[in-house]
């Protein structure tokens, strides 16, 4: 754009880059790692412990008389654990 002067001046003053995240524009490290309550306390890890913790009820409840009923408590136990293990094991998301 060009000035009263003939100087050639820019049509609005630089901004800095829009690649801040969304952690650091809530004042929140990047970095910042969940804490195990944190992480526990979530609704998605919640609702996954307690449908797992139903399976493994309900095998129990309705009996292993059969391979599948085995299958089944084994996925429902694999399941228990890998979200145990996700609470236990605390890294940046």
């Amino acid at each position: 754009m060009l000035t009263g002067n003939n100087e050639w001046a820019p049509a609005a003053t630089p901004r800095e880059p829009q690649s801040m995240s969304k952690a650091a524009n809530t004042g929140i490290p990047s970095g910042a790692v969940p804490t195990r309550l944190e992480r526990v306390l979530r609704i998605e890890w919640l609702g996954q412990t307690v449908a797992s913790v139903c399976w493994i009820a309900s095998v129990l409840t309705y009996g292993i008389d059969s391979g599948g009923d085995w299958l089944q408590l084994f996925a429902a136990s694999s399941w228990l654990l890998a979200n145990i293990a996700t609470a236990v094991t605390v890294q940046a998301d």
